[in-house]
């Protein structure tokens, strides 16, 4: 059980760091740490859905150098992020 809640929180903080490093790559590997949640709950899978779609316009504005529209879409995958980790926290 301590091993479940330790790779969960594990995951997290490292969605946490592909928010910060936001590349092309990172959305392979957020989806990658979100698969196995997704399913467990259809409130759940909209989030991790909502969580993603944010993620990836992040990347997009970095990607493409929009630095005004950065600092506030990081804010807001990180509201999604801090959402989606209490959803996991309630299911588990």
């Amino acid at each position: 059980m301590a091993r479940r809640e330790e790779q969960r929180l594990d995951s997290f903080q490292r969605l946490e760091a592909l928010i910060d490093s936001a590349g092309v790559g990172d959305v392979e590997e957020a989806t990658a740490l979100l698969r196995r949640f997704k399913g467990k709950s259809q409130t759940l899978t909209t989030a991790i859905d909502e969580f993603m779609l944010d993620f990836m316009t992040l990347v997009f504005v970095v990607e493409t150098g929009e630095d005004k529209f950065e600092k506030p879409i990081r804010k807001l995958a990180r509201a999604r992020l801090a959402k989606l980790r209490q959803l996991v926290n309630v299911t588990a």
